[in-house]
């Protein structure tokens, strides 16, 4: 009978530690010091604009609901952190550090935290009335502004939760919807960021009675009642949520509308194999790109720093050159509306040859992150049956523990260090030896006029043989089967395979 009262006991004393480590480690979102990045990664002049448009503690940076109904201003400057865990307090530091991430990225100062031991969420407050209070103490004492909970949240549990703490409360899914709304740039990610906040803020109107009543409805002769008399009419949120769903459908038939043109920039990539790379948010993909191709695209310590893809030209050891793919970055629990909002930038994936899925080897629960990032991977049609290769990042600050346990793991495994260019090599070998190879063998005579298609045998396919005749370029290569007609188009097909190009064993058959 001793011993739950002792856990009962010490189980505050560990949460109050946990929450002492997330504070202490709070601006692990924000690097002290500045990012670092090297030579491949260009001027990073985005970044400067991000950092000059950042909140910034002590200035006004109130920003008017998105609701008409509720009129009331959001907040996010100094905030307090609240999650609740039932057994193991490592994954609840682990899920509040990152929480304490995102806040940090959406420009918050975390004050404090509250971290509850429960078997289940509370129904009515989400943690209790009493620890509800509690929370309200603290957010008095620190002079908060936000409640975030690390959680999704329904909407009366939010409701009740702040007509406790009598702040603003928004969950984990709002906080990350509104990181992704500051990021994105791209009329089709602002789109898809519009459509998911839009689906989010729906069923969470919030109106006052017969006040919102926009009009009297049908009297007749100026009676309040009596026949001709239907209602008061429709309500402020009635036609708050109608405008909303008019706003979705125009959104959705905008992003049906870009399709087309996306489908074709990547029908002009589909000549040359591609790569898509994916991962947890933060684990190092931009980075990645960077070093690979020099794009010199958007690199940041902070969590979804990448919302819109990115796609560059490289080349494997060999000379065959393929396209990279750099895709938004996932998180746990990541809210379905956003999964569903891009669900066509997750596309790329499912049209990819090869997946480098790059993993945070120096975080404390890698294992997490990739169950995580495959969980939204399975949402997305054909996405999971592409060939995969773990590329296990920042190998240079790692514990040798946790990379020999990734090693491991049944897929295959890179350890590289994107900072360092460390294994760099080794993974650009493995790209050429995954990816698949032309399957079209061409031996055909091109007249000197069809240089460019020379040029795209060489770029996109693998040359057996090449040799200049009077009349042209002698060619044997493998390439893709559009090049191939192309090519069976442009020029005379040869009849006998020069000895050449024969196998040593076949030349010395004949000659015997």
């Amino acid at each position: 009978m001793t011993e739950p009262a002792l856990e009962d006991e010490t189980a505050p004393t560990r949460a109050d530690a946990v929450i002492e480590r997330v504070l202490s480690r709070a601006g692990t979102a924000l690097a002290e010091g500045g990012t670092q990045t090297t030579t491949y990664d260009g001027d990073q002049l985005e970044r400067e604009e991000r950092a000059a448009l950042r909140r910034v503690g002590g200035l006004s940076t109130e920003l008017e609901d998105v609701s008409e109904v509720e009129y009331r201003q959001l907040r996010l400057e100094k905030v307090v952190l609240v999650g609740i865990y039932s057994r193991d307090t490592e994954d609840a530091e682990i899920s509040l550090r990152e929480l304490a991430a995102l806040a940090e990225t959406a420009g918050s100062e975390v004050l404090d935290g509250v971290l509850q031991r429960r078997q289940h969420p509370d129904p009515a407050t989400y943690i209790g009335k009493g620890k509800a209070k509690e929370v309200k103490d603290i957010v008095m004492s620190v002079g908060a502004d936000t409640v975030i909970v690390d959680d999704d949240l329904a909407p009366s549990q939010r409701r009740a939760l702040e007509d406790v703490v009598k702040v603003k409360v928004i969950d984990r899914t709002a906080l990350i919807l509104d990181i992704f709304a500051q990021h994105a740039k791209s009329k089709e990610g602002k789109a898809q960021v519009e459509l998911a906040q839009l689906e989010y803020l729906l069923p969470r109107l919030r109106g006052w009675g017969d006040s919102m009543s926009r009009q009297a409805g049908g009297q007749v002769g100026g009676a309040a009642a009596g026949m001709g008399s239907r209602g008061p009419g429709e309500t402020k949120i009635e036609l708050d949520r109608r405008r909303i769903r008019n706003r979705m459908a125009l959104l959705r038939r905008q992003i049906k509308e870009m399709a087309p043109a996306r489908a074709v920039r990547r029908d002009r990539r589909l000549a040359m194999p591609n790569v898509a790379i994916v991962g947890y948010t933060n684990a190092g993909k931009s980075s990645l790109l960077n070093r690979i191709t020099g794009a010199g695209v958007l690199v940041e310590n902070s969590l979804f720093a990448t919302l819109d893809p990115t796609v560059r030209r490289s080349q494997t050891p060999d000379g065959r050159e393929f396209t990279v793919s750099d895709t938004v970055g996932f998180v746990r629990n990541l809210p379905h509306q956003l999964v569903a909002a891009f669900a066509s930038t997750l596309e790329e994936v499912a049209n990819a040859d090869l997946v480098l899925h790059v993993v945070d080897a120096s975080h404390p629960d890698p294992e997490g992150q990739i169950a995580a990032v495959r969980h939204v991977l399975a949402d997305v049609p054909g996405a999971l049956q592409v060939p995969e290769v773990l590329v296990l990042n920042k190998c240079d600050i790692a514990e040798p523990e946790v990379l020999m346990r990734l090693r491991g793991r049944p897929e295959p495994t890179v350890e590289v260090s994107a900072l360092t260019g460390e294994g760099l090599a080794d993974l650009l070998q493995t790209v050429a030896e995954r990816l698949p190879r032309p399957a079209e063998r061409v031996e055909l005579l091109l007249p000197y006029s069809r240089g460019d298609l020379i040029a795209e045998a060489h770029s996109q396919g693998e040359v057996l043989s090449e040799s200049h005749v009077g009349e042209g370029y002698q060619l044997i290569a493998l390439v893709s089967e559009a090049l191939a007609a192309r090519m069976l188009q442009a020029g005379t097909p040869l009849a006998v395979t020069p000895l050449a190009v024969m196998p040593l064993a076949e030349s010395d058959d004949r000659g015997a």
